[in-house]
């Protein structure tokens, strides 16, 4: 969603709570709207600002919507944030050299629609993966609208932006890691891979364009999801993916 103002803002209670709870250094205001009656998630922010000492703003609805082009639900607050703070891949493996287990990462090849993206990083971060790699260009950046439909998922797992994912997915490879990429016409269903006994990157690729045929060449494995549709949406594609992943990793652990 665009703002009108250059300043980069998020709204709605989950997304500011989640900001405030997991890096209140992101936020500079609070805007509150007046006479919006408060619950204990509004009194919650109200209290983690005021220990951090973030300045608290009350306005009304009209002035909300100078800030947007389109008049999302507030749900009566909006912040000013820093912009999300992504990390260099290099940084990313040499931090995950310790972590216990086989590591995952989801690539995402040209994600344009906020709302899959917002929706597909949601999902990421409940299923515990390691990282979300975006490209710099052919991707739609973390704006309000992604912010808030992640319900601030954001700001609870490493996003990592490069540009040029190939070159990217080729250190993966020489960091042992695994590609899998999907495509309709793969001979595997994604149910039939091991997700538990490698490193691995699920690539997912924008409806329109699937994944770039550069990339697809460099996967490991390819796999599809046998639907009678001719193709899932790409944020319940990649939670079918992910949480079938998870499973597997959960019945191995268990």
């Amino acid at each position: 969603m665009n703002t009108k103002s250059s300043k980069s803002l998020i709204y709605g209670k989950n997304t500011v709570l989640e900001a405030l709870l997991k890096n209140p250094k992101r936020l500079n205001k609070i805007y509150i709207q007046k006479n919006f009656s408060p619950d204990n998630r509004l009194k919650k922010i109200y209290n983690l600002a005021r220990e951090n000492k973030i300045n608290i703003q009350y306005i009304n609805l009209s002035k909300f919507d100078e800030y947007f082009e389109q008049k999302p639900n507030y749900q009566g607050i909006i912040a000013e944030v820093s912009p999300v703070e992504y990390i260099e891949l290099e940084e990313f493996i040499e931090n995950s050299k310790n972590k216990e287990g086989f590591r995952k990462i989801l690539i995402l090849d040209g994600i344009n629609d906020p709302h899959n993206l917002g929706a597909i990083i949601r999902t990421a971060t409940g299923v515990a993966m390691d990282a979300i790699m975006l490209p710099l260009h052919r991707s739609c950046p973390i704006n309000a609208t992604v912010e808030k439909i992640s319900s601030g998922a954001v700001n609870h797992i490493p996003i990592i932006k490069t540009t040029s994912l190939s070159n990217s997915i080729d250190i993966l490879k020489k960091n042992d890691y695994w590609v899998i990429a999907t495509q309709m016409n793969a001979s595997d269903n994604y149910y039939e891979i091991d997700y538990t006994d490698m490193n691995f990157a699920l690539v997912m690729g924008s409806e329109g364009d699937g994944i770039s045929k550069t990339i697809l060449n460099k996967a490991d494995y390819t796999v599809k999801i046998k639907t009678d549709f001719d193709s899932l949406n790409v944020s319940v594609a990649t939670g079918v993916i992910l949480y079938e992943a998870q499973r597997q990793i959960d019945l191995k652990q268990s």
